[in-house]
């Protein structure tokens, strides 16, 4: 840079609970890495959204996962912004016209962690155990595997659930170890959920940035950042997503990844009791990842029928 260059200025849209900020700071500390810290100055603006200011109904009865983004959306189309920083796992497929997923960091851990002071495992729980999940996937899934414990709301950022843990509104929690490891807490983890038998959420772990379209400066900015690998997963559990409808009402489950240089990809859909549950596994060449997510859904709807759906819908 020449002596009568200034900086880029680029403004950074985030929530404002310490994992949001964790990760806004994820991406700061990323672009300045990739163009130099005298060629850009970033801001960092904490955005207020409806999901973290109504804390007492579940996310479905209130709108699902929008609630997180449409604040901070607002502000990227008007140009109040120039990025969005969001966790993956709640970006709806369908976004406002204008906007698009330009950029995925490389995913941290996908897996589930239980967080308990009384027991090692869930399983291990005694009976009639109370454990809180805001997630529809994470509460079928332990009804699943222990139909006596009572599962219950339990929302609120890391912080809160945490404490409410300690108080003793609940026996044990599950959280995302992603975020764990984000905010240097994985002192806290009691056990780690295997992905195999208790499979994340599609994009679990994945830091995406939402930008503008066709704003060629922005996107030239982000191109160094975005990782293939983490692009190609995320492509085929996006497109699982998006073939079943997906939403905070549906209980399903999609982890993507690659090894030996294939794709592979588990998907789940349950009944929010965890009593039916209907799984498919494949494996495929990854420039055919949103093939694969939408073939394998297609699946799932045909085995469990649509009258599956249409009872808990």
């Amino acid at each position: 840079m020449t002596a009568t260059q200034t900086p880029i200025t680029v403004k950074i849209g985030t929530r404002s609970s310490q994992l949001a900020l964790a990760q806004a700071i994820e991406v700061k500390q990323r672009l300045i890495s990739a163009h130099g810290e005298d060629t850009i100055n970033i801001e960092i603006i904490e955005i207020s959204t409806k999901g973290d200011r109504i804390l007492d109904r579940a996310l479905s009865e209130i709108g699902g996962k929008g609630l997180f983004t449409e604040e901070i959306e607002q502000q990227l189309l008007a140009g109040d912004i120039d990025i969005a920083v969001h966790s993956t796992k709640d970006m709806p497929t369908i976004l406002p016209d204008g906007l698009e997923l330009s950029c995925f960091l490389p995913r941290e851990a996908p897996a589930d962690v239980f967080i308990s002071n009384k027991a090692s495992s869930i399983m291990d729980l005694p009976q009639g155990a109370i454990i809180g999940s805001a997630s529809l996937r994470r509460q079928a899934l332990i009804r699943r595997m222990r139909p006596d414990i009572e599962v219950i709301t339990f929302r609120g950022n890391v912080q809160t659930r945490l404490r409410k843990l300690e108080d003793g509104q609940v026996d044990a929690t599950l959280l995302a170890q992603a975020g764990l490891n984000r905010l240097d807490m994985q002192d806290i983890i009691t056990s780690i959920l295997p992905v195999d038998s208790f499979p994340p959420a599609p994009g679990q772990g994945v830091i995406c940035i939402e930008s503008r379209q066709r704003d060629d400066a922005v996107s030239t900015l982000l191109s160094p950042l975005n990782h293939k690998d983490t692009v190609t997963a995320l492509g085929a559990e996006r497109s699982f997503l998006a073939a079943l409808d997906g939403s905070c009402r549906t209980p399903l489950a999609g982890y993507a990844y690659l090894k030996a240089g294939a794709l592979h990809f588990h998907g789940m859909i349950l009944s929010p009791d965890g009593d039916k549950m209907f799984e498919t596994r494949r494996s495929g060449a990854p420039d055919q990842a949103q093939n694969m997510g939408k073939e394998a859904a297609l699946e799932l709807r045909k085995q469990a029928g649509q009258s599956f759906f249409a009872d808990w819908s």
